[in-house]
């Protein structure tokens, strides 16, 4: 099994699959691989088969029994028992699972790549502009992105404008750490402290 990395804290769990099996290799390690495979035959995907496989048999590691995953009108996943709180994220060769009993949770991991140099106009405020570090700037950009996302999965559609609705306060990017973030769209402007590990394959933050 390829649980890559597993975090259990008091108020929520979380941990990342890397992708290495086969998909009779996932099939096998659940109680019924028939109905398992009845309820992806919507996918066609070679490699969003796999996905839709490791986030569930991840899913399975955290909780020590299997969970049926459903999706709200707006994508975001629930559980079916109503156990916990769930949020799920993926990127090439990983998926990440987050989970917590008591309160809405968000996760979100992404490649390391320098397309992102690109984009950061698109998301970003002119005061996050102004605090990013030149000497780690993909790393920077890619945590400020994942963060904005891992927000987002928490609260919703309400701040789907990430340039004018979500703000992250500057801080020095390391190998792990957290900083805090805000939203910016309602009159409590909310805010979260967010997590985050950067690894040579990619950045995660969890909220």
């Amino acid at each position: 099994m390829a649980v890559f990395e597993t975090h259990i804290e008091t108020d929520y769990r979380w941990g990342i699959w890397k992708m290495e099996e086969t998909e009779d290799d996932l099939l096998s390690l659940f109680s019924d691989p028939s109905q398992i495979k009845e309820k992806m035959q919507h996918l066609s995907a070679k490699g969003r088969r796999l996905e839709w496989l490791s986030v569930r048999t991840l899913l399975k590691s955290l909780c020590g029994e299997e969970k049926q995953i459903e999706y709200y009108p707006s994508g975001m996943p629930y559980l079916s028992d109503q156990s916990f709180y769930i949020s799920i994220s993926h990127t090439r060769g990983y998926v990440a699972v987050i989970l917590s009993a008591q309160k809405k949770v968000g996760i979100d991991i992404e490649q390391y790549g320098e397309r992102i140099l690109k984009l950061g106009a698109k998301f970003l405020n002119e005061q996050e502009i102004k605090a990013i570090n030149p000497d780690k700037e993909v790393y920077h950009l890619l945590l400020y992105w994942s963060g904005k996302e891992t927000v987002f999965k928490v609260l919703g559609e309400q701040v789907a404008d990430f340039k004018k609705y979500l703000l992250i306060e500057p801080f020095v990017p390391e190998e792990k750490g957290l900083f805090n973030a805000k939203e910016l769209k309602t009159d409590a402007q909310q805010s979260f402290l967010v997590y985050y590990q950067t690894h040579p394959d990619f950045v995660i933050t969890w909220c």
